[in-house]
């Protein structure tokens, strides 16, 4: 998969079939939406092509008054999109004067402009642009004069769950990260740096942990037990700390 970062450096792209998002923990939902590029795009002999923002949107607009907290870091959501199959990824900077573009002109001078997107694939809940004027109603009005087709994706369920970020946000609060990583649809992944101190951190200060207490997690492929502290510094049980570690949630 290749990764940009913005739009100027892009090159050419093959009848690209495109689709915009956070897609913050790449869950089930999210894995339905992009498999669904991933195939579009080889019926059309195109590329699948992801647009996403960093910083995360809630981080610059703010979250309600509520603190943020991501399922993903970017390297991390780098790993899982790449995983589905996606040709290219189009990471965004994320500025209040980004957040100020109409939703016209992000699909005139952005998706069609810069990428030059054939097909764009949308989830049924999935609002963009300022206001967050656009939806998939909106592109629908749009794809016959601007002559590129649209498809919708409707909302997914595991288990008779809603399939959302909200959700296994709140499952992951609570510790239940097994049924959490059912509505992921793969383990909850963990990237963690040792500081000067000699101490975990998480790749993202915004990262969402798990409450207090020990969880059975494989690191870099090998079984271990990690300990999440009440001020949030983590500890394994057998594996020495340092360097850096991929730790994944049974």
């Amino acid at each position: 998969m290749r990764v940009f970062y913005g739009f100027d450096t892009l090159p050419v792209l093959r009848n690209p079939v495109v689709t915009v998002g956070s897609y913050d923990g790449v869950h089930t939902g999210h894995r339905h939406l992009l498999e669904r590029i991933v195939r579009l795009a080889k019926e059309q002999q195109g590329e699948s092509v992801v647009v996403t923002f960093s910083p995360h949107p809630r981080t610059v607009l703010g979250n309600r008054g509520e603190q943020v907290v991501l399922l993903n870091s970017l390297r991390e959501k780098i790993l899982l999109i790449e995983a589905v199959g996606i040709d290219d990824l189009i990471v965004v900077e994320f500025t209040k004067a980004f957040s100020q573009i109409s939703s016209y002109e992000f699909v005139r001078e952005y998706l069609l402009g810069k990428i030059g997107a054939k097909t764009l694939v949308v989830g049924y809940n999935h609002h963009f642009g300022h206001n967050q004027e656009g939806n998939f109603d909106f592109l629908r009005r749009l794809q016959q004069t601007m002559n590129f087709s649209i498809y919708e994706i409707p909302r997914q369920e595991v288990d008779q769950d809603k399939v959302s970020s909200t959700v296994i946000r709140r499952l992951i609060r609570a510790g239940e990260m097994e049924k959490a990583n059912r509505l992921l649809g793969h383990a909850y992944t963990l990237i963690v740096q040792t500081d000067e101190r000699g101490e975990m951190v998480p790749d993202d200060p915004d990262k969402l942990l798990p409450p207090p207490g020990e969880y059975s997690v494989t690191v870099d492929g090998r079984n271990d037990t990690l300990t999440v502290a009440a001020d949030g510094r983590l500890s394994f049980r057998e594996r020495p700390e340092g360097g850096e570690m991929l730790i994944c949630f049974e």
